[in-house]
């Protein structure tokens, strides 16, 4: 339980972490900058699901378990995404006033942060060692430069940095809540163990490929940003081997 807990503190602060960088870099940080650190830590997820969690599910349960977990996660994003009004933090350049976009963006990361911490605590119900540590690695890596995008986003409008920080890190707190439900839910029924993993997947990967790879290409740098979500990878399975 404490390290589940622990896990799922970490990867929810990662948000904050990305965050206290717009006390330091708001000036300094590149567009093409944030579009590779958005593809690296595509990569890194990409790793993460298909080398941890769509292999652990498949020890658990076997191939329809984990097809279906994976279908359940990308419908579930699917009609989150749909019935949540959702904005592009970079590529939108629409008239819409300052309070509703903001709380758009903010309901749209949030939203994303509900799958992100299921995947954590499922992680850490699963019975093999060290996969609740390595999707909590993988996780926390995506959402630091997401807390920094947000803050970014939030300085833009007007609003103070100490302001954008705290509601930056805010929005990744969630993940804690969803990160201990998922735990408690596979951990006391077993067979929901290869559903939950295959989901977690499912969900990270609508996640990489409808916003963060799109994200990382839509101003002109993506020969770099494929780069940058292969080197991605390679660090994840670097990890993977080494721990």
């Amino acid at each position: 339980m404490s390290e589940v807990l622990i896990g799922s503190v970490l990867s929810a602060l990662s948000t904050g972490l990305g965050a206290l960088l717009i006390l330091f870099l708001q000036d300094s940080l590149t567009h093409k900058v944030r579009d590779n650190l958005l593809a690296f830590t595509a990569g890194v997820m990409m790793a993460a699901s298909m080398l941890g969690l769509i292999p652990d599910s498949l020890d658990s349960g076997g191939f329809f378990p984990m097809a279906i977990g994976i279908c359940l996660g990308v419908v579930s994003l699917t009609l989150l995404e749909k019935n949540i009004p959702h904005i592009d933090l970079d590529h939108t350049k629409t008239g819409i006033k300052f309070d509703e976009k903001a709380m758009l963006i903010i309901a749209a990361i949030t939203l994303h942060n509900i799958p992100e911490g299921l995947s954590v605590g499922v992680s850490y119900a699963s019975e093999s060692e060290g996969t609740g540590n390595l999707i909590a690695f993988a996780i926390g890596f995506q959402n630091a430069p997401e807390g920094l995008l947000v803050a970014l986003f939030l300085m833009t409008q007007k609003i103070n940095k100490w302001k954008s920080f705290f509601i930056a890190t805010l929005t990744g707190a969630i993940e804690i809540v969803t990160s201990l439900l998922g735990y408690y839910l596979t951990s006391f029924v077993d067979f929901l163990v290869p559903y939950g993993l295959a989901f977690a997947a499912g969900a990270m990967l609508f996640i990489i490929y409808k916003e963060l790879i799109p994200e990382s290409h839509g101003d002109g740098n993506e020969r770099t940003s494929t780069y940058s979500f292969i080197l991605g990878i390679l660090f994840m399975i670097f990890l993977i081997e080494l721990f």
